[in-house]
């Protein structure tokens, strides 16, 4: 049996409930009075002394059916801090000759909801550039979502060859990752590649922040994405936790369906394989050889 409170009990919880509200208004306040004097008014960079894995923000020149990106990050990594570094300047490519999109999942995290979400795009001549928004880190920086919840690093948008990009998180990092090739829309290939340019040249001049849950990885990818077909990808949790994406991905037509959710899951994971690489053959030839045909092509 409950014992009614006693006045006295009763006195006491409203009085701690009062402590615990005041505690709370004092530690908004304080929080509050923090962000207006000392993060609202930082001014995001173009000009640092930058990481070398995010030294240059690429631009991109469009002339027709031609775009060339200025620099393109072309690293062999054999581990995470061996590495040789490359940067490829002036490539061009023809939007005309785009054969694929790819969307892919780099799970990092022990938590699957917590991972890194990126593209590639695939051409007839068999290069495969991948093009990712990233965190922006000076030298010696690294990335913690928290401190990216406080305007400490800039949006970046990195594009390099995908055995860099993606060579870097199955091989040196030994990471889980999926490979799903994109259902796009007639034409919308080529307007993404068009948007991502854009994009590029827009932070070249002007920088952003990056935010931890606003504007990340999957966020960014989405709004391109909308910003060509409006209403494309809705807004739903998963665009938060980008582990997610593929259940959401497969069940709104995003990327093709190759025998069901766990079977596409199952085709696509690429990890595994990549380890097993050689280093002499094609990278991205390799770890897509045991893909299905794209749905396009069998038409």
């Amino acid at each position: 049996m409950v014992k009614p409170l006693k006045l006295a009990d009763s006195t006491l919880l409203h009085y701690i409930a009062t402590f615990c509200l005041l505690v709370i208004i004092i530690v908004a306040v304080r929080l509050y009075y923090v962000w207006l004097t000392r993060i609202k008014p930082r001014v995001p960079s173009t000009n640092s002394n930058w990481n070398t894995d995010c030294e240059f923000q690429s631009e991109a020149v469009i002339d027709g059916d031609f775009i060339t990106f200025t620099k393109i990050r072309d690293f062999t990594w054999r581990t995470t801090r061996d590495r040789d570094e490359k940067w490829d300047s002036n490539v061009k490519f023809d939007l005309r000759e785009i054969k694929d999109v790819w969307f892919i999942v780099d799970h990092f995290h022990k938590i699957h909801g917590l991972a890194h979400t990126f593209l590639s795009i695939e051409f007839n001549d068999g290069r495969c550039i991948s093009i990712s928004f990233e965190a922006r880190r000076v030298k010696g920086e690294r990335y913690h979502p928290w401190k990216g919840l406080w305007r400490s690093y800039e949006l970046f948008l990195l594009i390099g060859y995908e055995r860099d990009l993606l060579g870097l998180r199955t091989n040196a990092r030994g990471n889980k990752d999926y490979l799903f090739r994109a259902v796009t829309p007639p034409g919308k290939d080529r307007q993404l590649l068009l948007a991502i340019a854009q994009k590029m040249n827009q932070l070249s001049n002007h920088a952003e922040w990056y935010h931890s849950l606003l504007t990340t990885c999957n966020t960014s990818i989405v709004k391109v994405v909308n910003q060509i077909t409006p209403g494309r990808i809705p807004f739903v949790w998963r665009n938060f936790l980008p582990g997610y994406t593929p259940k959401a991905a497969f069940r709104l037509g995003l990327i093709e369906d190759w025998g069901g959710l766990e079977k596409t899951l199952e085709i696509a994971r690429v990890d595994e394989l990549a380890k097993s690489w050689d280093e002499a053959t094609d990278y991205s030839e390799f770890i897509r050889q045991h893909m299905p045909i794209s749905v396009a092509d069998k038409h």
